[in-house]
């Protein structure tokens, strides 16, 4: 596949935010481009990275294979996935993503006929202090049992795009990938709203309670750095 020039001017701001002799550090965020512009990471995708950062495609591909962002087959518009490790497994996560195979019929990894959704358990979501958590296209749900994840997904079903506990509105994956490359979402209704949730905040009042502060930081402080040998 020949990448537009689109892509190719954007792959190019994307290296330009990186110093000079550090160019390969833009490596995630153009596979994250590749990402929307095909829907997943596919070896036309590995071949323009390599090709843009001057780098071999296995260097391209060790990085693509090792992350789970990137989809290495076709995936779904939305993409959902139930946190299952302890915290969450325990308060209801299990149970959730067996109820969401049986509905959907897929199993871990795997993609709706329709092409619609891709199911995924994930070892964390880094949410415990609202477990049990699950995310659709990586905006949070909290607290949610099989029943509430099973109401989610029948809207999703239904054209609807449910309205997520915290943070930005439901895009599609490809409109997520596009936002990782460092892009903005142009939607008027975007952005964030809302100050963060309580059970986030509960360290910061037990703090303020008992006069509990972190060191001030002196920005001049040395970084000790190891002696060549």
């Amino acid at each position: 596949m020949t990448f537009s020039d689109e892509i190719h001017q954007r792959a190019k701001e994307i290296i330009a935010r990186y110093p000079e002799g550090r160019e390969r550090s833009a490596l995630l965020p153009l596979l994250h481009l590749v990402q929307a512009e095909q829907g997943y990471v596919t070896p036309d995708g590995i071949a323009f990275c390599a090709e843009v950062l001057g780098i071999t495609r296995a260097q391209v591909a060790a990085v693509a294979t090792f992350y789970t962002m990137y989809k290495r087959k076709p995936a779904g518009e939305f993409l959902v996935s139930v946190c299952t490790n302890t915290m969450c497994g325990v308060l209801g996560g299990d149970q959730t993503f067996h109820a969401l195979e049986e509905h959907l019929g897929v199993g871990h990894d795997e993609t709706t006929p329709d092409g619609l959704i891709t199911l995924e358990h994930a070892e964390c979501l880094a949410a415990c202090d609202y477990a049990p958590v699950l995310t659709v296209n990586y905006e949070f749900f909290d607290k949610v049992q099989a029943d509430e994840a099973l109401s989610i997904v029948h809207r999703l079903e239904n054209g609807e795009r449910p309205e997520p506990s915290r943070g930005a509105r439901l895009c599609t994956l490809r409109e997520m990938s596009l936002q990782l490359a460092g892009f903005a979402d142009e939607r008027g209704t975007a952005t964030s709203e809302g100050p963060a949730g309580e059970p986030t905040l509960r360290g910061n009042h037990l703090a303020d309670r008992h006069g509990i502060q972190a060191p001030a930081l002196d920005p001049n402080t040395p970084i000790p750095r190891a002696e060549k040998k």
